[in-house]
């Protein structure tokens, strides 16, 4: 079956209000009381998390349309295990727990979308985790870079252009990485000619390369991607 995302119009056919956000603040943070749904309305929002060693681990980006919150219906008590916070100043629409829950109760076609759109979330963490885990340092760079490529990648005459400027340690957070690891594998990428980065822009030449280095499995793009 193929999985439909929960569209803007269905959410937002809920009662709910909205919020406007500045770049830099939180939504929610790790370790919060989680009772609310958000649906983004305009800007950017990172879901993140923190390890252990206090490296931040950036887990996905939502834009306009996109739903995201850490609340479990029918569950009396939910915790934040990530934490959201604005890219990009932008307003949110904010659904209540109970109000999501009573669409589930009445809307069985709604409740299996959701239950859907629930999976797919799970997929791309535990396809996100795959590659940190088995791929070491160099295997999460490159499959976040074929994620990043699926996600904001513009096919120019040169190759992929990646529409989404980010600093190199932006980059090492969604790798869980140190900035000088990334750095260092950046400058191997670009001088065997498989990318350009420079001011935060990069091009990706050779997506093969980084496909076959890591075996990829040819995930979906709805699994393998960072939104």
């Amino acid at each position: 079956m193929t999985i439909q995302p929960i569209s803007l119009s269905e959410l937002l056919s809920l009662p709910h209000h909205t919020i406007d956000i500045q770049k830099g603040e939180y939504i929610f943070q790790e370790g919060e009381a989680a009772s609310e749904l958000y649906v983004v309305c305009t800007g950017k929002v990172q879901l993140s998390k923190t390890t252990e060693e206090g490296r931040e681990l950036l887990l996905r980006i939502c834009e306009q349309g996109d739903a995201f919150g850490e609340i479990v219906p029918f569950q009396s008590m939910c915790v934040c295990t990530v934490s959201a916070k604005m890219m990009e100043a932008g307003t949110l629409a904010v659904i209540n727990k109970q109000q999501l829950e009573e669409k589930l109760t009445t809307d069985h076609a709604f409740a299996l979308q959701f239950m859907q759109w629930i999976h797919l979330q799970l997929q791309r963490m535990q396809a996100k985790v795959r590659d940190l885990i088995l791929h070491g340092k160099k295997g999460a760079l490159y499959s976040t870079l074929i994620r990043l490529a699926n996600s904001y990648g513009v096919e120019t005459e040169d190759g992929i252009f990646i529409d989404l400027p980010m600093t190199t340690q932006e980059l090492a957070n969604f790798c869980g990485s140190a900035r000088e690891v990334v750095s260092r594998l950046l400058k191997e990428l670009k001088e065997r000619g498989v990318i350009s980065f420079e001011k935060g822009k990069m091009t990706i030449y050779d997506i093969q390369f980084l496909k076959d280095d890591i075996r990829c499995e040819g995930c979906p793009i709805d699994i393998c991607n960072m939104k």
